[in-house]
């Protein structure tokens, strides 16, 4: 592998001694530049870029098993050649870094860890890894971000460094941050992270004039919308999407496990027939209302009540704030078209999963409804697009600008 040198250095080379507390203020202000950043001169080649990509696609193998966990990957090198490797592969399970160790073993001893998150330092389902790496005797660790959970935000590092161990933080930092992107808003506002997923006609209809919306998309999109729940906490519909489509929204067999299952509906109104109630034998089903009427208490779902705003809606933040606190890290907001108008009047989606079909269906359902937006220069915007080409369908992947 290529050892070829990256310029990275800023300033003069500053003494590991410096202050946690300097260190975690620069890497915060200015995550993307290692050096100036962790206070360290360090030698980055190519061959740490390498080994740092290898440990973020390990620790995407994890995604949608981990929750409420962060994804995290870990190699060990030593002598140029990888002697161990390993991710968090289940909620609860052994960490990246102890996986990759037991697997470099006495090979450990005098190697370089790399990891795409900072290791935790205090018991809680598994030991400290910052132990384990201590033990093995690794000498360097090459660490993209801190971990912004106020249990672990630079301890784990501060651990590492006291014990002579040299650190070096910020390399890709911001594909770290991307991977984590769900588990880093739920550890720092304890809600979850809101992606909303349209399935729409090349006018901008999610339904014909009659409300007939099957099917949109293609087989192998609504195949990859499967795929999507299994990578979720949960998935959310309003009442009036039970009404029209009666969706069952879980996964096909083989595909994953299936997510939470929510439902808003300020009147307390569910189809008794609903495939939602009616399959419900893993009791994952939840009904958020602001009103518990007497069929909802014998429905068999988990009920949430919720006040109503002004405008006679279920009141979402407060809903975010109760999923957070159950333990729900990420929503996928599938319809329809008045919870998807909710959630972008409240500002609360944090990433749109677009599907546009090459269909022309004239009149029928808009996607959104009154954003009450009047000049296109105060319109939403998306940023940082991803495309992706199905068979007939293609998918716009992006975050919401939410600077007007």
């Amino acid at each position: 592998m290529p050892t070829v040198k990256v310029r990275m250095r800023e300033g003069k080379k500053q003494a590991i001694g410096k202050s946690l507390k300097a260190i975690v203020y620069r890497l915060k202000n200015n995550p993307t530049q290692p050096r100036r950043n962790s206070g360290f001169f360090v030698g980055v080649v190519m061959q740490d870029v390498e080994m740092m990509k290898l440990a973020l696609r390990l620790a995407r193998k994890g995604e949608g098993k981990v929750s409420l966990n962060p994804m995290v990957g870990a190699v060990v090198m030593k002598n140029g050649n990888i002697v161990g490797s390993g991710y968090h592969q289940k909620f609860g399970e052994p960490h990246a870094e102890i996986n990759a160790l037991n697997q470099a073993g006495k090979k450990a001893k005098g190697g370089i860890l790399y990891l795409n998150l900072e290791p935790h330092s205090f018991y809680g389902k598994t030991p400290p890894c910052t132990d384990s790496i201590i033990k093995a005797g690794i000498k360097e660790v090459f660490c993209s971000m801190l971990d912004p959970n106020p249990r672990v935000n630079g301890k784990g590092i501060k651990k590492l460094m006291d014990e002579g161990i040299k650190v070096n933080l910020g390399l890709l930092a911001d594909e770290a941050k991307r991977l984590n992107e769900v588990y880093l808003k739920y550890i720092t506002t304890g809600m979850p992270f809101v992606i909303l997923k349209v399935a729409q006609s090349l006018d901008g209809k999610i339904a014909t004039l009659t409300g007939d919306s099957k099917w949109i998309t293609s087989e192998d999109a609504r195949d990859y919308v499967h795929r999507l729940r299994d990578k979720v906490d949960a998935v959310l519909v309003g009442s009036k999407t039970i009404l029209k489509d009666n969706p069952g929204l879980t996964i096909h067999e083989k595909r994953g496990r299936n997510p939470k299952r929510i439902i808003l509906t300020a009147n307390g109104f569910i189809p008794p027939n609903s495939r939602i109630l009616c399959d419900n034998k893993d009791g994952k089903t939840i009904v958020v209302t602001s009103k518990i009427t007497p069929f909802l208490k014998g429905c068999g779902a988990k009920i949430w009540e919720i006040e109503k705003t002004k405008s006679d809606q279920i009141n979402l933040r407060k809903f975010l704030k109760k999923a957070g606190q159950q333990g729900i890290a990420s929503i996928l907001v599938e319809g329809g078209q008045e919870t998807f108008t909710s959630f972008l009047k409240e500002r609360l989606v944090d990433k749109f999963y677009y599907f546009l079909s090459p269909k022309i269906t004239g009149e029928g359902l808009d996607t959104f409804g009154d954003l009450k937006i009047e000049r296109i220069k105060d319109s939403l915007e998306l940023k940082d697009l991803t495309l992706k080409k199905f068979y007939k369908d293609y998918l716009l992947i992006g975050y919401p600008d939410w600077r007007n």
